[in-house]
């Protein structure tokens, strides 16, 4: 079964779209790196290494500010664009966001390429998703899209490598947020070599927006590109009318509600459970950790940058491995005893990272210990849980459940997908994303003002 699924991603229509998520995810490991060479006399290659707190956090987290407005963008115009035509868009950005990084000659124009970057984010992360969901088997068509989140960590693990490697190189900063720039090149061209949506072109129809003899032709050619010269037309056309049909009693019956709609009866207890899981998702710290790791390990005792840089590689594998531990086991788990466990063991990691600053200084592997556990009761503690279930012990699985579960990471997006009305769904999975990017910007940024203010611990 795992290895059905996995010539399934090597498919060209998920790994292309997915490379949205890998660098997204590369941009969070590269930046760990980055602010510490970016601020380095010795290291940053420019006379205006001198950054205030203030200017570091507004490096770190310039990418999502511009996520944040992608993301109001994608909102406007994504149904026009079209699935295809926003990841291109996307990959374009990402290009363009990279190289004015990378060849920034002073702070303004390196938080401008960061901000071009972070559109790029927006609108990958919206279409990424829709356009996997779209396109792929109905049967893998949910275990595809939390690929997607695999990706995503496997850039953030990516994106430690390529700090790690130039982290002692002057400018190595240029290098680490550069390097995502031919990546981006070969999504666009990816992108650019698959078809638009057929579901897309079938909706744009159905919506008066296009004839829908024509939209259907053209569905019916994107089809065939998709399934390949083998399937028959018998078999496209009976997809391409299930599709219009599906289409057409979703679009007449569950029409969506408005923006204002969200704020209302159910869909307001909804978005306040939904929208405050998203906003403890960031506030508890997870930015931090994954923006500044390297930062933080340098002073929990690895005093060197490519020291801390190097052990930032461990947790970043171990958060790889935990989520594609959770990829394949999440619908065997439940959602509130999952939240409750991993949160509790997110506590523990938290009072032990700070217990390190305070009173265990001379051991600096609590503080790497503890970040592991942050990011395994974060992510994935599935494994753990998973081996309780085959020991068939209770002990064990009572442990387990309480200290390592499926915690904020997929946990909270799942809920927020599942506990609105169909009616107001899409408006409040959007608001869901801006709450998401909103505070994940805001504590990335306050953290190093925060951390010189108060203290590490």
């Amino acid at each position: 079964e795992l290895l059905v699924l996995m010539s399934q991603c090597l498919e060209p229509r998920f790994v292309f779209p997915a490379l949205g998520g890998l660098l997204f995810g590369y941009d969070i490991g590269a930046t760990s790196g980055a602010t510490i060479s970016v601020h380095s006399a010795e290291l940053s290659g420019t006379t205006w290494f001198n950054l205030s707190s203030l200017q570091l956090g507004l490096v770190a987290s310039g990418s999502l500010y511009g996520a944040l407005g992608g993301s109001i963008l994608a909102y406007r115009i994504a149904d026009f664009l079209g699935r295809r035509i926003e990841l291109m868009t996307a990959a374009a950005l990402y290009i363009s966001g990279a190289l004015t990084t990378g060849l920034a000659p002073n702070f303004v124009v390196l938080i401008i390429g960061r901000l071009l970057y972070g559109v790029g984010i927006g609108l990958a992360m919206h279409g990424a998703p829709l356009y996997i969901a779209e396109t792929c088997p109905s049967q893998i068509r949910g275990t595809l899209i939390s690929f997607k989140e695999l990706f995503i960590v496997g850039g953030i693990l990516f994106g430690y490598l390529v700090g790690s490697y130039e982290i002692d190189v002057v400018g190595g900063w240029r290098y680490m947020f550069g390097f995502s720039a031919p990546l981006a090149a070969i999504m666009a061209v990816g992108m650019w070599s698959l078809p638009p949506s057929p579901r897309w072109l079938l909706l744009r129809a159905v919506q008066g927006k296009g004839p829908m003899e024509d939209n259907k032709k053209k569905a019916m050619n994107a089809l065939r590109r998709l399934k390949g010269p083998s399937a028959s037309d018998k078999v496209l056309t009976d997809e391409i009318e299930n599709n219009l049909s599906s289409i057409k009693a979703a679009y007449a019956d569950q029409a969506e509600g408005s923006i204002f709609q969200v704020f209302e009866g159910a869909s307001l207890k909804a978005f306040t459970i939904g929208g405050g899981l998203v906003l403890f998702q960031q506030i508890t710290g997870q930015p931090s950790v994954l923006y500044y790791a390297t930062s933080i390990l340098q002073t929990a005792g690895f005093t060197t940058a490519s020291d801390a840089a190097k052990v930032s590689i461990l947790i970043g594998l171990f958060k790889f491995v935990m989520t594609g531990v959770a990829v394949l086991k999440v619908d065997n788990l439940g959602r509130r005893p999952l939240m409750i466990g991993g949160v509790s063991g997110i506590t523990v990691a938290l009072f032990l990272l700070a217990a390190y600053y305070k009173v265990l200084s001379g051991f600096p592997y609590v503080a790497v210990g503890a970040l592991l556990l942050y990011v395994g009761c974060y992510q994935v503690g599935a494994l753990l849980v998973y081996m309780g279930y085959l020991m068939s012990t209770e002990w064990f699985e009572q442990l387990t459940c309480l200290v390592f579960q499926l915690s904020f990471g997929p946990i909270s997006w799942l809920m927020v997908s599942e506990i609105f009305p169909l009616r107001t769904r899409g408006r409040g999975i959007s608001l869901a994303v801006l709450t998401n990017f909103g505070s994940n910007a805001l504590v990335t940024l306050a953290f190093s003002p925060l951390q010189g203010y108060l203290g590490p611990a």
